[in-house]
């Protein structure tokens, strides 16, 4: 088996990043923080998670993110499975962060996309099948 343990992002603002994904995910905590050096670089880190999975962020970043318009290579966006899209959509909403864009109509899974305070844009998911074949049709 594989799956996915972190994502590791630089960003610019750790505050403002976990203000975002404490609102996503209620239920994770800091795992660990600290200071270091990357690439000569002084930069605090921090990773936020449960005891499986986490988000790893520094904060060394220098720049904007990618165009999400464009077409420039680079991460367009990442995604989490979630039982209840509308309990992440409202706690969103209630932290002051706003529908990027709405997903496809579709017979088995719902979606939405919101833009993080670094710019990354994340998709949440809920199926509404537990059958791969339905989840996985394309529209």
């Amino acid at each position: 088996m594989i799956q996915l343990e972190h994502i590791n992002l630089v960003v610019s603002d750790i505050p403002a990043m976990l203000n975002f994904y404490q609102a996503v995910f209620p239920h994770w905590k800091i795992r660990d923080e600290g200071k270091g050096e990357w690439n000569g670089k002084p930069r605090n880190w921090l990773h936020f998670g449960d005891d499986y999975q986490y988000i790893a962020l520094s904060d060394h970043g220098e720049g904007e993110n990618r165009d999400l318009d464009g077409h420039q290579v680079g991460l367009a966006h990442f995604a989490y499975v979630t039982n209840n899209l509308d309990a992440v959509i409202n706690r969103l909403l209630a932290a002051g962060y706003e529908i990027a864009k709405n997903g496809a109509q579709d017979l088995y899974r719902k979606n939405v996309y919101f833009i993080d305070p670094a710019g990354f844009e994340v998709e949440f998911v809920e199926y509404l099948s537990d059958d791969p074949v339905q989840r996985n049709l394309s529209n």
